[in-house]
Order: structure tokens, then sequence, then C-alpha cells
């Protein structure tokens, strides 16, 4: 399958997961039956946005047609989607700029990395496109001891969250923020779903994680926002962390991920504690 095909096929299951989940009663429509509330007809989101039934069906199913970005966006305001959603929309259909290359960088830039080990004792990472983890520093080390052994083919964000034993009994909320990661990796990731290593990468997961494979299916979408985390350590307990990403200008294909303490928590003394004991 093309990447222009694969595009086509992820906006046409996009759209269809989001009609799927639609509040009926949000568009003053009665219940299908007796008891489903949820769930758009086509030809009620068509009408709603003033497009043909085939069109819409042929957009839902597919095929080579080339949506036009007003439609885009009234498709958009019919199904009530988010900002990142609209945005995720209309990068699928080429209207916004296609993110950096899906293949992992080679080394992370001396620079970067002595700006990981500045932030020392704050857990940081450096994630590439394709969310392997490219550069840590000690902090990071401390809180995730696997990150040193795990197979360099391996260290994926992404896959240590949904296969690693230790980063499920590491996040008390594991099924919240596995979830939340899947969502944004595939709002970064939505438009090179067409790429070979990132179609692999995402079918390998599938096949290694039931809950993976469940939440993938949903297609929800969710841009990154700076949020509380919390990390359940075995020799220092429950760390609370401010979760925050940014990327360096020369660099903007990497993201730097910095965990600060929270504002009243300890986790600054935790973390001084976890640095020695590492």
């Amino acid at each position: 399958m093309t990447d222009a095909a694969q595009r086509r096929r992820e906006l046409g299951l996009f759209l269809k997961a989001r009609r799927a989940q639609a509040l009926r009663s949000d568009y003053g429509l009665p219940p299908v039956g007796r008891t489903r509330e949820k769930g758009l007809r086509r030809e009620e989101v068509a009408f709603l946005s003033a497009i043909s039934v085939t069109w819409y069906t042929w957009l839902e199913q597919g095929r080579e047609i080339s949506p036009s970005r007003q439609v885009l966006e009234t498709l958009a305001r019919t199904l009530r989607l988010s900002e990142t959603e609209r945005a995720y929309v209309l990068s699928l259909a080429g209207y916004v700029s296609v993110p950096p290359s899906g293949t992992a960088v080679a080394d992370v830039p001396p620079h970067v990395q002595r700006l990981l080990d500045a932030l020392d004792p704050n857990p940081s990472f450096a994630l590439a496109p394709d969310w392997g983890v490219e550069g840590w520093n000690r902090g990071y080390a401390a809180l995730y001891p696997n990150i040193a052994t795990v197979p360099s083919a391996e260290r994926n964000l992404l896959w240590l969250v949904f296969t690693d034993p230790y980063v499920r009994s590491l996040l008390p909320d594991w099924d919240v923020t596995s979830s939340r990661f899947a969502s944004e990796f595939r709002a970064e990731a939505g438009p090179r779903l067409g790429d070979p290593k990132i179609s692999y990468q995402i079918e390998k997961l599938k096949d290694a994680s039931p809950e993976f494979r469940d939440t993938w299916a949903r297609h929800d979408i969710l841009g990154f926002e700076s949020r509380e985390r919390l990390f359940h350590h075995p020799a220092v307990g429950v760390l609370r962390f401010e979760h925050h990403q940014v990327s360096p200008s020369d660099r903007p294909d990497l993201h730097i991920v910095v965990y600060t303490p929270a504002p009243g928590s300890d986790a600054a003394e935790q973390m001084q504690l976890l640095m020695k004991l590492a």
C-alpha cells in the first residue's frame, strides 16, 4: 500500500471511529432503537455537513478522492473534533506539513546529551520521531534502570510502556498513561503510517500487546500537554513529577522529555536518594 493510500485509509477509519463515538443527544437526535445513544449514521453526518452521502461514504472507505480543506473543516465541526483531532485530519489529507521521517536518530547529538546531563537529577531523555529513546541522563537511569540494558531495537518508549513489566509496575496509572501515549503517538505519526518502519512498529506492538491492539483500534488522538505524572519506585515510593516536552530549535526532530518535581512533592529529595543508590 502506498503512503498516500495508507493516509486515505487512516483518514477513513478515523472519521468512522469518531462518528461511532458521537452522542446522538448532542445533535438533538433520538436513540437508535431503544438503547443506542452513541453513533451517527453516515447519512446524518453527510446531511449535517452539507455533502453527499456517496462522497462521504467514499471518504470513509479510503477511496482515491481529494477532499478540500473546507470540506474537512466542516466535517471536523460536525463531528466536534478537538483542535488536535482537526489538525490530524488535515495532516492526513496533506494540508499541513508532514512531520520528519520516522527513522530513528543514530546518535543523540553531543550538545543534546550535555543538555540532558545538565538537567540531572531531573529524569530526562531524548525521543526520536519513532519514539526511540536516543539519549538519557543519570536521573532517568536511576528512575528506570532497564534503559541502559534493553536492546537498542526495543529502546522505544511506546514498546517499553506496553511490553516491559517493570514499566507497568512503575506506573500506578498505567491504564491511563499507556492509552494516552498511544493517542499522542498516533497524533504525531498518523501522516507517516505508510512508512514501512512505522507500520512494522505498529504491527509488532499489536502482536505483543493486546492492550495496545485494543487502544490502537479506537483511533484516539491527543496532543501533548504538560501534566503531573506519578511513578512508584520500589526504593523510594511514589514520586510526583511534572511532565514537560521541548524540542531544540536546531533539532526539531528530537523531543526532550523532562520530569521536574511537582510543587509540594518530595520528588527532589527522592531523586537525590535514588541517584545515591544508583
